[in-house]
């Protein structure tokens, strides 16, 4: 039997539009999985329902607004412009995307490559760092899938390539240019924060990004840095330090000049565009910072297609 390879790159999601009714459409199925808020569901779908998406969605919308593309947003842009720069180079694989929540999904995604007789699967998040809050999502997304299938293909899923040489060099290509035209006081390294609940029930991810950070520093040399979490949500403890408290510390401590880059997001999403090069530089900048500069992830560069062409070579 002749094995037709599929490739299908997965994404966080995103709201099909930047309107309040679009944005709590995807809230719900986002803020609804397990993984994502583990709460007793007794506890937490009175407050999903009763609270945040009565609130978050205007609020959100309003920010969406503000990055969204002619295409749409700029996550779901970038994520289509890799995998069709990815089915260039592989031209003889079924290469399709898709989004762990909201338009358009894993399991109808899966189910038009099978149709295009892709017989053997591998799923690549697109997720540097492993956690349980991103990446378990897909696992029990397909495995679910399959349950009900009578025929499943050779599947294979990656689970990170934190530790990719050539994801490690060319983040540090792409803070090295900076660092040639213009002279910083520190690095920023900012990632997603995640619940320190779940770090103590095992999950890799701190550990993950901590060996980015060092590996990266690794190929840029004596440059002083720092290693922040942002996005938080709800109470309980997470991650620390805290990108924005660290920013609004920074210049008091002589950081007055800074280069911030967000290695875990592989595309500009409102957690880059928004939340760190508007509201965090706002931050710095108020208080007596002098220069932010903002490392955009990779996006649609070619580069990074070459990336994720080795990952799925090597697997």
């Amino acid at each position: 039997m002749i094995l037709k390879k599929g490739i299908l790159l997965v994404n966080l999601g995103t709201p099909e539009s930047p309107t309040p009714e679009a944005v709590k459409s995807y809230l719900a199925e986002f803020l609804s999985d397990r993984r994502v808020i583990t709460w007793p569901r007794s506890l937490w779908l009175p407050i999903l329902h009763g609270i945040v998406l009565q609130v978050r969605p205007k609020k959100s919308a309003k920010a969406y607004q503000k990055i969204w593309q002619t295409e749409g947003s700029p996550l779901w842009v970038y994520t289509k412009k890799q995998a069709e720069l990815l089915q260039a180079q592989m031209p003889e694989t079924i290469v399709r995307f898709a989004m762990t929540y909201g338009k358009q999904g894993i399991q109808e995604t899966i189910y038009e490559m099978k149709a295009l007789g892709m017989t053997e699967l591998f799923i690549l998040p697109l997720y540097p760092q492993y956690s349980e809050t991103t990446v378990a999502p897909i696992y029990d997304q397909v495995s679910r899938m399959y349950q009900k299938d009578a025929e499943i293909p050779h599947l294979k899923i990656s689970s990170s390539f934190y530790d990719n040489e050539g994801y490690l060099d060319l983040l540090a290509e792409n803070l090295k240019q900076r660092l040639v035209e213009n002279t910083f006081d520190m690095i920023l390294f900012s990632y997603h924060g995640i619940p320190v609940s779940t770090i103590e029930r095992g999950d890799p991810y701190e550990i993950q990004c901590q060996h980015t950070t060092k590996k990266v520093m690794e190929r840029i040399g004596n440059v002083p840095y720092i290693h922040t979490y942002q996005s938080k949500f709800g109470p309980g403890q997470w991650l620390t330090p805290m990108t924005c408290e660290t920013l609004k510390a920074l210049p008091s401590q002589h950081v007055k000049n800074i280069l911030v880059i967000t290695p875990g997001f592989v595309a500009d999403c409102l957690e880059t565009i928004e939340e760190i090069n508007a509201e965090n530089r706002g931050y710095f900048m108020e208080n007596g910072g002098t220069c932010f500069e903002y490392v955009q992830p990779f996006n649609d560069a070619f580069a990074f297609t070459k990336v994720l062409q080795s990952i799925i070579e090597a697997n």
